[in-house]
């Protein structure tokens, strides 16, 4: 099993343990919305009483969460497109630093995420209002931000990484 950190940051941001492709030197990770907390079905031992009928409770400490970004601790963000602009040129430019000063990237690599990314930029650009934006653990405003999508058919939800940003670890 592998678990994915931000180079920048280090911060945890997905595992192999969900499902992840990878296309065009972006990591897609699908996700699902899940329930969280407030489990009504706690058995103290006690019957229940034959003269009083069982109360339904709405356990208010439950929640729904989409299960990467609650497994991960990712933290809503949010940007509109020129904000998103502002952060994405300062990133770009900061992984390209690193993946210079990386022994085992090429020239041909680093080529191939400028393209990968600015074809990936404008397509979030011109469907920005349909993202949700997510930083890692640190909020350090450095790192990724993890952008959350959904399929065509509207209910299933998406991660998408740059490959380039994150190193891969073994557990």
């Amino acid at each position: 099993m592998f678990l994915f950190n931000d180079i920048i940051t280090g911060d945890e941001l997905f595992s192999d343990g969900f499902e992840v492709t990878l296309e065009n030197g972006i990591y897609e990770v699908d996700c699902k919305m899940i329930t969280v907390g407030g489990d009504n079905d706690i058995d103290i031992g006690a019957n229940a009483s034959a003269e009083e009928p069982a109360e339904d409770t709405i356990d208010s400490t439950s929640e729904t969460v989409n299960n990467v970004a609650y497994s991960f601790r990712l933290v809503p963000s949010s940007f509109d497109k020129k904000s998103y602009m502002t952060y994405i040129k300062g990133y770009m430019k900061a992984l390209e630093k690193l993946m210079k000063e990386d022994e085992a990237k090429t020239d041909d690599d680093i080529t191939a995420f400028k393209a990968n990314a600015a074809k990936f930029v404008k397509k979030v650009l011109g469907d920005i209002k349909n993202y949700e934006f997510y930083t890692g653990e640190s909020m350090n405003p450095d790192g990724m931000v993890a952008l959350l999508n959904y399929r065509e058919d509207g209910v299933t939800p998406y991660f998408s990484f740059f490959a380039d940003g994150v190193k891969p670890q073994k557990l």
